[in-house]
């Protein structure tokens, strides 16, 4: 069966490319450890838990196996360089939300990834046609310091929101900061209102 392939509406926007930022090839890799495990993918399961009626847990196998989609999207960190049309393949965050069945308390999700990073955003964002849980970029299976093996991707935020190597998404009622977040960095990182930093 064929996959749908969605333009990111960011793509789409007159003022494409945020203020205060430039082009560049090629996304740069940041981390907050120096050495990536290889990830052993046999063990890896995906949560999702919190305030929600029914807490999923699935193997990495079964993640494959869900809808899935291609999604098209320019890429903005916050230290000031986007890329164009980053192609992505993955599943969408609202079809796992919806199997999870969110409390009506649940506002915010803080994302947890497996070398100890953190990130929050307000539930909404997940609930947005472009944001995914990808396993594949540019029709390849994502890179190790791309995010292997399961990367978020938002393309209406700044990078630092679209975390790596996720291994949980967790819903709260209120908003805490994630790790670059309790080290001075926007709340919700929103590139065309240039929510950098505090």
């Amino acid at each position: 069966m064929e996959k749908k392939t969605l333009v990111s509406s960011t793509n789409l926007r007159e003022d494409r490319l945020p203020p205060g930022q430039r082009w560049i090839s090629a996304p740069i890799v940041y981390d907050i450890v120096d050495e990536i495990p290889q990830w052993d993918t046999e063990k890896y399961r995906f949560m999702v838990f919190g305030l929600v009626e029914n807490p999923l847990e699935f193997s990495y196998e079964e993640i494959l196996k869900m809808p899935s989609v291609e999604l098209v999207a320019d890429f903005h960190c916050v230290t000031r360089w986007s890329v164009k049309e980053i192609r992505w393949e993955g599943v969408q965050t609202s079809y796992i939300l919806n199997l999870a069945k969110p409390k009506p308390q649940a506002k915010y999700v803080m994302v947890h990834c497996l070398e100890g990073y953190t990130t929050n955003l307000p539930l909404e964002y997940l609930y947005e046609e472009d944001s995914i849980l990808a396993y594949k970029m540019y029709g390849k299976p994502i890179p190790l310091r791309h995010g292997y093996p399961l990367r978020l991707v938002v393309p209406k935020l700044y990078a630092w929101k679209s975390a790596k190597y996720v291994w949980g998404i967790e819903l709260m009622e209120e908003d805490m900061p994630g790790f670059w977040e309790q080290r001075g960095y926007n709340m919700r990182g929103d590139p065309w209102k240039e929510e950098r930093y505090w």
